[in-house]
Order: C-alpha cells, then structure tokens, then sequence
C-alpha cells in the first residue's frame, strides 16, 4: 500500500449523525469517574490517522475514563519496527496488520482473539470477505478497517486529450505477452515523451530523457503484479506454498519488466525500488499518464492532482482483467495493560459510527458494511466515478498474499524480484530463485 502523506479537508459530523448510535450494541458507553487509561494505536497511513483523530474525539466524549492516542509508523519502516518491537513486549496497545503478517502473531499469542472478545456475532457488522481473510482456526484475529475494493488506473485526462487518446477507451485496453492483441503498449508508446518531444514508438525517442511516463509498472505487489499474474492465469499464491514461477507467471513477470527495461514507458526500477511514492508523485505533478493503483491512493490524487483525472478499469490480460482485493485489520495486543478499555476501543473501531470518520474523508474504503456508503457518496460529491474499482471484482479475483511465515518468504523473495525489475537478473532464471527461496521460507 503506497504511503499517504495528506488528507482531505472535510467535516464528518454529519455523516457521523446517520450512522450513530449503531455502536451501542458492542457495549462503549463509558461512565465518569474511575481511572484514566490511555489506549495507544499504531497504523501506516497518515490520511486515516487523521479521521481516527475525529472519531476517537467522539469515543472519549462517551468514554471520559479513556484517551486514545494514535502513531503513525511509515510503511516501508513498519512491519521491521512491528515484529521488533512485538518481540520486545514494546508494541502499542492497537496496530494494524495485513494479510501476510497476522498468523505469525495469530500463531505466537501475540493477538487478542476478537470473536471471544467481541463476541461471534460482532462480524456480521464487517465485510465477509476481511472477516474471511482475517480468520483462522475459527477465531477472527483483528477488527476490519479498510476493505479495498480492486485495482484500477487513474488517468491524467489532459495527456490523454494532448495524445489524441479518449479516456472511454482506457478500460478497454489488452495486454497480452505474445504481442500478438496488444493494445496497452502502443498506448503507452504514445504516452511516453522524451524531452525533445518525441513518443517512445519514435525512432528518435531518447530514454535517457524522458520527461513522461505513460504508466508505472514496478515492483509492486498490490497494484501491479499480483493482477497481472491473476489475468495470465497464474497466482502467486496456491494455499500458502508460491506458485508463480510457471510459464503463465513468467510471462506475466517478463512483460512488466519489458515496460521499464525494453520499452522505457515507466520509470525505472532504481527509482521505484527505493521510493515506493515515487509512480504516484509523477502521476500528480503530472509527469505520468496512468497510475494503476487502487482506493487507498484515491485522496492522495484528489489533494495532489492539478489536473483533471479520471478513473478506468486495469487493464485485461489473456484471462481477463483479474484483481486483486485486500482488507486491513487493527489487532490487539494480547499482552495489554489496558484489556477492558482495548476492548472497548476495539468494538468502537468495528461501529458504524466509529469508522464513518474514514469514509467521509474518502481516505480509505472502510471495512464496516454501514460505513461504506458514506466513502461513496463522498466520492460522488468529488464528481469522481470509482465504480471501475467495484466492477473489475465482477471478472473474479486472485488470492491475496497469505500465511504464515510471509514476512520471512517477502524477505527472501523481495531482493530477488528487485533485480529482476532493474533488469540485472533475466526473469525465468530469477523467478526460479525467489520461489524457491520462498518457499524454504515458509517450512
């Protein structure tokens, strides 16, 4: 998930009003009186912090005996300092995991079990497919936050119209790696200019001075390659044991990295390895034209984008367009001082009213069924379509990454896959070794 650095300006008190009192059930009344405890939050994303500042603002008025604070952890900085301080009894009190990482905790006793904590019927509340994500051995080991919806592309409406492109027809692109049906890459082609103004299917294209990029291929799991395994008919993932080094990975994998490496259409990896913002700020100083990427980057672009933009369907590939969909969840610290005050914290974060804050932002799709509805007509408000990012859920999906032991596997594997995307190790070889390599991770 990239890193968000802003936040929209927007007051949440009314949507607040048509969700309330939804949470009374999870038992948050609080009462004057008694012991002050300070409940302590960790996430990666500064946009929801900041709704979380407006929602907990409300909890502590019900609440009096209870402040939460909350800490904002980098993403490329944050699960290292988790499983650190997690080893070191020094994790705060509530902190958000994804997919790859939870069972490790789950698996460890580092994690309040929710469905004892909460109750089994508190999940009816939460998207089914966060509660499925996020539940094993028949307990649920966190509450949903974010229920991204799948990946699309954001265009920049103004480059297209300079290339002579219409925007209806960005949905309706193909990428397929015999080059046979191809209909992406000369669109990118068209959308890449050096500084001298040539496209890249100029023979006088320079790539040592592009000055636009047409798109943002890079070694990006959620937005990029995972779905172009996904609509190759491949997987990364079968089960926890990795699965993409086949004939259909490789070639989903050689044609990402021939973007950057062959057609120069992207940037390069030496930049995108090191800066995983660096596609999304070209793409709102206006320096790339499509930016595949999902809802969690919707109010990055709306703050940052000086231009008119827009957002279509990913591109399809030989299977169609496939993609992914992932959920985020707050855990628990199993070993908190604060059990009872957590506890109610964590039933408000799983309310109506406490997650409406982030749907009326727009920052994040919340994970809460009776909230989402506030996150699109937000979005409505902003005259922007997001129902390309719904409707590609329609083709089907692809497993999300899953498992235990997958930070180990991400380790092993993620070196591995940043010389493939500079172009320093050949694909078929370097796949081999990064499955490999994860999957002794895994045992």
């Amino acid at each position: 998930m990239a890193k968000r650095s802003t936040i929209l300006a927007i007051t949440v008190s009314a949507a607040i009003v048509v969700v309330g009192g939804v949470a009374a059930g999870f038992g948050i009344a609080g009462s004057a009186g008694g012991t002050k405890e300070t409940v302590t939050v960790r996430l990666w994303d500064d946009q929801v912090a900041k709704a979380y500042a407006t929602s907990f603002a409300t909890f502590e008025k019900a609440n009096p005996n209870i402040t939460v604070k909350t800490t904002v952890v980098p993403w490329a900085d944050y699960f290292t300092k988790l499983r650190t301080d997690i080893a070191g009894n020094s994790v705060d009190d509530i902190f958000w995991v994804n997919a790859g990482n939870f069972i490790d905790y789950a698996n460890n006793g580092n994690l309040v079990d929710v469905t004892k904590a909460l109750g089994a019927n508190a999940s009816k509340a939460w998207s089914p497919s966060v509660v499925k994500q996020y539940t094993t051995n028949g307990s649920l080991w966190g509450v949903p936050q974010l229920a991204d919806p799948g990946i699309g592309v954001f265009y920049n409406a103004d480059l297209l119209k300079q290339a002579g492109i219409d925007p209806k027809t960005i949905s309706t692109l193909h990428w397929d790696p015999t080059g046979k049906n191809d209909t992406l890459l000369p669109v990118l082609q068209k959308l890449t200019k050096d500084a001298n103004g040539n496209t890249a299917d100029s023979p006088n294209f320079d790539p040592t001075k592009i000055v636009q990029y047409g798109y943002n291929a890079a070694n990006d799991l959620n937005a990029l390659y995972i779905n172009y395994l996904g609509s190759n008919g491949a997987a990364l993932q079968k089960g926890d044991q990795f699965v993409f080094d086949s004939p259909k990975g490789i070639q989903a994998f050689q044609y990402l990295v021939d973007l950057i490496n062959k057609y120069h259409v992207s940037p390069s990896a030496a930049d995108t390895n090191t800066d995983g913002s660096f596609s999304l700020n070209q793409f709102t100083q206006g320096k790339m034209a499509l930016f595949q990427s999902g809802s969690y980057n919707l109010a990055n672009i709306k703050q940052g984008a000086a231009f008119s933009w827009g957002v279509a369907g990913m591109p399809a590939g030989p299977a169609g367009a496939i993609s992914v969909t992932n959920g985020v969840i707050a855990a628990a610290n199993a070993h908190t001082k604060h059990p009872d005050a957590v506890n109610k914290v964590l039933a408000w974060l799983g309310s109506a009213q406490g997650s409406a804050a982030i749907g009326a932002t727009g920052s994040a799709s919340p994970a809460v069924s009776q909230a989402q509805q506030v996150y699109l007509n937000y979005w409505k408000t902003q005259n922007a379509d997001v129902s390309p990012l719904y409707s590609v859920l329609k083709n089907g999906t692809v497993q999300p990454p899953q498992g235990a032991n997958w930070m180990n596997a991400q380790n092993a594997f993620g070196p591995i896959f940043e010389e493939i995307f500079l172009g320093r190790t050949p694909v078929a070889a370097g796949l081999k070794q990064a499955q490999d390599a994860a999957n002794a991770a895994i045992k």
